[in-house]
């Protein structure tokens, strides 16, 4: 059940209008009429991640790794928890739910290094992935100006850009939520060798 409402939710913000509409043309192209209208709805800012953290949750339950979670505030912050909101990391419940139960202290060893490691992701994300992102639309954008040889480059430039983008936000999230004394799990270690 849960599994379903949480793909549900997010078929209907994400998903709804585009599958109506291209039934709507379908049935079009067939001579049939399709009334039902788009939805006006806004999209909440990380939904994609909310239903996958709560995905994650629930399949950790069913595992047997970990007991439900009878506190709706400690749950709501684990599917919340705003360093991860935009990209990530999707942490285990076994790791950040027991978290929440501790009393977190400033600390200045994890202030230094996780604001070092924000820095870190916004250097990837900012000098790095937006700069190479200039060289890879300007190749993309104009592709009867390039031969094979520039494509071979601006595609290398682009895995360079989706690594250093997703790392430097994962990085960012890590570091934020460290300087808060929580402890999110390194996951962008190697993802093109994975």
């Amino acid at each position: 059940i849960s599994l379903c409402i949480n793909f549900g939710i997010l078929f209907t913000f994400k998903y709804f209008n585009f599958i109506n509409e291209s039934i709507y043309y379908f049935l079009e192209n067939l001579g049939l009429r399709w009334t039902i209208p788009n939805l006006d709805i806004l999209l909440p800012v990380g939904i994609s991640f909310y239903t996958f953290q709560a995905v994650s949750y629930t399949i950790e339950i069913y595992q047997g790794t970990i007991k439900t979670e009878r506190n709706l505030g400690i749950y709501a912050l684990f599917v919340s928890f705003f360093p991860q909101l935009v990209a990530g990391p999707i942490e285990r419940a076994q790791n950040l739910l027991p978290q929440f139960r501790k009393k977190h202290n400033l600390n200045i060893s994890n202030i230094s290094s996780g604001f070092k490691q924000m820095l870190w992701g916004y250097f990837m994300k900012v000098v790095i992935a937006d700069r190479v992102a200039i060289y890879v639309n300007s190749v993309y954008n104009n592709v009867d100006s390039h031969n094979g040889t520039t494509f071979i480059i601006a595609t290398v430039f682009f895995a360079i850009q989706i690594y250093c983008d997703f790392a430097g936000y994962s990085n960012i999230a890590i570091g934020a939520a460290r300087i808060m004394g929580f402890n999110l799990m390194e996951n962008f270690n190697r993802p093109y060798f994975a």
